[in-house]
């Protein structure tokens, strides 16, 4: 079977060579045209590559959604000062598996999207920050770079066209934390991983104090189909808003969990019953956090209307965030897995910003007093209180990332909560 599973409905351009060991050698890639667009770009100039981005409606894949060519028309033109672009491939939220398989199936088409980038916004170098844990993808990327400065792909007179773009791949060394861009930023320069307060913005003041721009590997890789075939070709998929393909990893209760690149405003039901195979065992379908861990959790009802789209997601009360979508049938404990969720966030957080470094501590700790049945009622008010004042009153969203799963899991499977609390009460009572 090829890689792992494959669906009728998936549009592969991304991943069109996920399965094949021979696209990561550069002689591999460049049978499958990869450095052609490279040099198209090239003759266009940086202004018409960025618009013809722009004009696609690509928008960022690490989550946030910014549009990509307005991102890069931010920079600064002429200023006489270093540019770089840093690409975030240090992809540690819960339920994302999508960047690691883009790098270790596709290295170089990821290093071509880096090089146009690079050239649109007058970048000389780019630094492809990788998750600590990504040893086998790392070490697939190192090797890709090597065979592109070998071949005059990097480095100076690349392809003799008098642009000189380095590339460098460096190790995080596994803090959730540093994919944050800022937190990225300070720990690429050697710092602690902490993210900074904006403004400045990267754009302005960036990575070692210059002008930066932060893409996601899904974002770049997406940039050489785009240049190559245009903003229109790109646009025949996905929504008026949300145009293009994506990477969705569906994970949990499901019979086919993988990556699946379907177009943009693929019905999230559909995706679960016919792509993935529906729910395992016949189990019903209980919930979904359809953005990784970070979004809110989203009930059976709202499922079953849920486009996968940035704009249809946030109508039936979620975030589409970096599209990891999680399964979770009627077995599931929902107050054990939001638990769990707070217990990561509260681990990796920082400890720079109070309402997140006590938030998520008390929290876990009430979540699991409750999941131990030594809950109260009160406690479901103070996990909201608590939740309120963690939102939006910090540096980066960290905090926010855990008020969603618990304060939507209160809003939505409060009886779960009352079970356990009453369970308890009875058993005191005993």
């Amino acid at each position: 079977m090829a890689y792992p599973y494959t669906s009728d409905h998936e549009v592969r351009v991304l991943s069109e060579h996920f399965g094949d060991p021979s696209a990561r050698t550069l002689e591999g890639a460049r049978r499958n045209g990869r450095y052609e667009t490279l040099k198209k770009a090239f003759e266009m100039g940086p202004d018409a590559v960025i618009d013809v981005v722009k004009d696609s409606g690509l928008r960022g894949r690490g989550g946030a959604g910014f549009p990509t060519g307005l991102k890069w028309s931010f920079m600064p033109k002429d200023d006489g000062k270093p540019h770089y672009l840093l690409c975030n491939a240090d992809e540690s939220e819960p339920g994302t598996f999508k960047d690691r398989e883009l790098i270790r199936w596709d290295p170089h088409q990821l290093i071509e999207g880096c090089l146009i980038g690079a050239y649109a916004i007058r970048a000389q170098h780019v630094y492809i920050y990788c998750r600590g844990e990504f040893f086998e993808a790392s070490a697939v990327l190192g090797r890709a770079v090597e065979e592109a400065y070998e071949a005059g792909l990097i480095g100076k007179d690349i392809m003799g066209s008098g642009v000189d773009i380095d590339v460098t791949v460096h190790i995080g060394a596994g803090a959730y934390i540093c994919g944050e861009e800022t937190g990225l930023m300070n720990s690429l320069e050697g710092r602690r991983g902490q993210p900074r307060v904006k403004p400045p913005f990267p754009a302005a003041v960036g990575a070692f104090g210059q002008p930066t721009t932060i893409n996601n590997v899904e974002t770049l890789s997406a940039v050489p189909h785009i240049v190559k075939n245009g903003a229109d070709w790109y646009r025949q998929w996905g929504t008026e808003k949300s145009p293009g393909t994506k990477l969705f990893c569906v994970s949990g209760h499901v019979n086919r969990p993988g990556n699946y690149e379907l177009p943009l405003g693929f019905p999230l039901r559909t995706l679960i019953d016919e792509v993935c195979g529906g729910i395992r065992d016949g189990n019903a379908l209980k919930a979904v956090i359809p953005g990784g861990s970070s979004v809110p959790i989203m009930n059976a009802e709202e499922v079953a209307r849920c486009d996968l789209d940035y704009e249809g997601v946030v109508a039936c009360g979620s975030m589409l965030g970096c599209a990891s979508v999680i399964v979770m049938d009627e077995t599931t404990d929902i107050v054990k897995q939001v638990r769990r969720m707070a217990y990561f966030y509260a681990h990796e957080s920082c400890g720079q910003c109070t309402p997140c470094r006590e938030g998520t501590t008390w929290v876990t700790r009430i979540l699991q007093r409750i999941e131990d049945g030594r809950g109260t009622e009160e406690d479901l008010d103070t996990l909201v209180e608590v939740t309120d004042q963690m939102t939006g009153t910090t540096i980066c969203v960290l905090s926010d990332s855990v008020a969603a799963p618990v304060q939507s899991s209160i809003t939505k499977f409060r009886d779960e909560y009352l079970a356990l609390i009453r369970r308890g009460e009875r058993v005191g009572a005993a």
